[in-house]
């Protein structure tokens, strides 16, 4: 049972809808890209030249925001270890939503690329500053819970940016899908008013405050110094291996779905208006068992973190990743039973993010924990901009076949097995209190 006072909580809701509405913002691209990427590029949807640029531009622009969402990470950070956590809190909650809701105006391929840049600075610089604020007001029995119980906003940020694209995409204006996913990407704007929550009832907390009066300004390059270089190591690895899983499948989940949904509508003979509700319910369909299974797989990191031990939890949660992906990808499975499989890939390809909002702020001290936790986080992104990046274009080369993107994203299920054979570097942390 978490045992937190009333502004303790407050806090740890504060971060949570920073962390919910980042990952909100991010991902609402992905839910449009079917209908946004042809439009701008003045092709007919549906087509199978339609087909094969999304994919193309969608791995792209992922590749570019993932860039983008590493630079604003490690910018950030040494921002909120010298300012204040709430300060910078507030600054890229309000950022990302700017830069997400403007793409709702873009004419073009490059000025949507230019509005996602600026988003992904936002969100980029938010996860620090929000799990170092949590870690630092928690009391330390109750960290892993708050820090799992904050990842679950990704979850909600899912299922919000879900729940967001089929109504307004699959009901408002499912006749009218040229235009619809402007109205979607205006909902971007929903973090601004969150921020000023944050503004209105947070503080800093009282550990950073001592930390920032006695000490120099963070340096990036003290990462890197024979004493903390282990621990950033520790940190990278688990980071990068998890990250780069995760983006390679996740930013197609929309897509495999449209295609699916594609499919599906031409064998049934259906006209434009049936078809696009179709498509859109099958998206949600496979992001919804995606997020239950995200869900749960983050509240599990708790009890294997606090029982088994920090690099045991990583052990299970890549070696079942593995699994998870070459079956559903390499299997003879009917397109039902391949969005029910998803399910597991949520569970654990997303689950064991709800690790790293507690592993992270543990390993660093109070003067460099944002800027530890934002560096290494985050700096992996420009490493794993490479996976959706790689998969997009070879699906677009196989003009959109879904046996295509299927045989690429059973290749990525062997990224988690790789990253067990790094397991020796872990930096165990159970039992141990954070450095100051």
């Amino acid at each position: 049972m978490i045992r937190l006072s009333r502004y303790q909580w407050t806090v740890l809701f504060a971060a949570w809808l920073g962390w919910g509405f980042d990952i909100f913002d991010g991902l609402l691209f992905n839910y449009v890209a079917p209908n946004a990427i042809p439009t701008l590029l003045d092709l007919p949807l549906g087509s199978a030249e339609a087909r094969a640029a999304t994919l193309y531009w969608t791995g792209l622009i992922t590749a570019i925001f993932l860039v983008g969402w590493a630079v604003g990470g490690v910018l950030f950070g040494p921002i909120s270890d010298r300012y204040g956590r709430r300060r910078v809190l507030m600054m890229t909650m309000v950022l990302y939503a700017v830069g997400t809701a403007a793409c709702a105006f873009v004419t073009s391929i490059e000025q949507l690329i230019l509005c996602r840049i600026i988003a992904s600075l936002g969100i980029g610089g938010e996860w620090a500053a929000g799990c170092a604020l949590v870690a630092e007001a928690v009391p330390e029995d109750q960290r892993v819970e708050a820090g799992a119980l904050l990842y679950t906003a990704a979850p909600f940020g899912l299922f919000l940016a879900t729940f967001v694209n089929a109504q307004v995409a699959g009901n408002w204006f499912s006749d009218m899908p040229e235009v619809s996913w402007r109205y979607v990407l205006i909902f971007g704007l929903l973090p601004a008013a969150a921020a000023f929550f944050v503004r209105l009832f947070i503080k800093e907390p009282e550990r950073w405050q001592h930390a920032a009066t006695n000490a120099a300004p963070p340096r990036i390059r003290e990462l890197f110094s024979p004493e903390l270089w282990p621990r950033t190591r520790s940190a990278l690895l688990t980071t990068i291996v998890a990250l780069l899983t995760w983006w390679s499948c996740n930013a197609f989940i929309p897509v495999v779905a449209a295609n699916l949904g594609q499919i599906e509508a031409a064998q049934l003979g259906l006209d434009k208006t049936a078809a696009s509700i179709l498509i859109e319910s099958w998206k949600t369909q496979a992001t919804t068992i995606f997020n239950v299974g995200g869900l749960i797989g983050t509240l599990l990191t708790i009890p294997l973190a606090k029982r088994l031990g920090r690099r045991p939890m990583f052990i299970a949660y890549f070696a079942l990743s593995a699994a998870a992906l070459l079956a559903t990808f390499g299997l003879d499975l009917a397109p039902q039973m391949r969005l029910y499989m998803y399910f597991f890939i949520g569970l654990t390809v997303f689950g064991v993010f709800g690790a790293f909002t507690f592993y992270l702020p543990e390993l660093f001290p109070t003067r460099l924990r944002a800027t530890g936790s934002g560096f290494t986080y985050n700096i992996g992104r420009i490493l794993a901009a490479g996976g959706p990046f790689l998969v997009g274009s070879i699906a677009a080369a196989g003009a959109g076949n879904p046996a295509v993107v299927f045989n690429t994203l059973f290749l990525v299920g062997f990224v988690p097995l790789v990253g067990l054979l790094a397991m020796g570097w872990i930096i165990e942390t159970r039992g141990q209190t954070m450095p100051d």
